[in-house]
Parts: C-alpha cells; sequence; structure tokens
C-alpha cells in the first residue's frame, strides 16, 4: 500500500520531469515541484488527473460498499452527504473512515 502522495509521486516521476499539484505543494521528493492554484481549471494534466482519480475512487467505494453495507459507500463515495452521517451516527467508523482527516462533519459527530 501506497504510505502518502510522495510515494506515489516517486513511483511514477522521472528524472528532468516537472511534477504539478493541484493547488497544495507537495512534500519533497527530488523533483521540481510546482503547486497549481486551480490546477485542474487550467492544467490539461492536472484535469486528466482529477478525472482518473475520482473514476478510481469511485469503483474502490462500490467495491467498500460490498464489504462495509451498512455504510452505503456505492451510494454517497465517501462524500459528507446526510445519509452518511446518519449512517457514522448510527455504526461509527468503518476501518476505511481516515480519522485523522479533520471534517467538519466527524466534528458534529459523537464519535
Amino acid at each position: 500500500m501506497v504510505d502518502d502522495v510522495s510515494d506515489v509521486l516517486r513511483r511514477v516521476a522521472r528524472p528532468g520531469c516537472l511534477c504539478l499539484s493541484d493547488g497544495f505543494p507537495v512534500p519533497a521528493t527530488g523533483f521540481e515541484q510546482r503547486p497549481v492554484v486551480g490546477g485542474d481549471a487550467t492544467s490539461a494534466a492536472i484535469a486528466a488527473a482529477s478525472v482518473i482519480a475520482k473514476v478510481s475512487r469511485d469503483r474502490f467505494m462500490q467495491r467498500a460498499a460490498e464489504q462495509y453495507p451498512h455504510w452505503e459507500f456505492d451510494t454517497h463515495v465517501g462524500y459528507s452527504t446526510p445519509e452518511h452521517r446518519a449512517a457514522i451516527e448510527r455504526h461509527g467508523v468503518s476501518p476505511l473512515h481516515r480519522l485523522s482527516f479533520q471534517s467538519v462533519a466527524y466534528s458534529q459527530l459523537a464519535l
């Protein structure tokens, strides 16, 4: 399993490349980097990566729904919808929930 975005970048970047990120700096990896504010609207490469990430996440959430049906990941795909928050209130967090994520939705729940 990949630990963080820096690990992913080190696996795909090649010498001499410029690594773009969508508005946020990435920890040092030894490759030239440039955060681009509003990158998905101004860079075709960032926009394409965003689409690939979204489709990959949706597919992952579809599979997660089979393993953890109480949280209905296939319907909200991890977004903080009222239904998602209600499922957390009823069943607690699943092993997939990122407790390190500082979500307003999490702060509203008695976890």
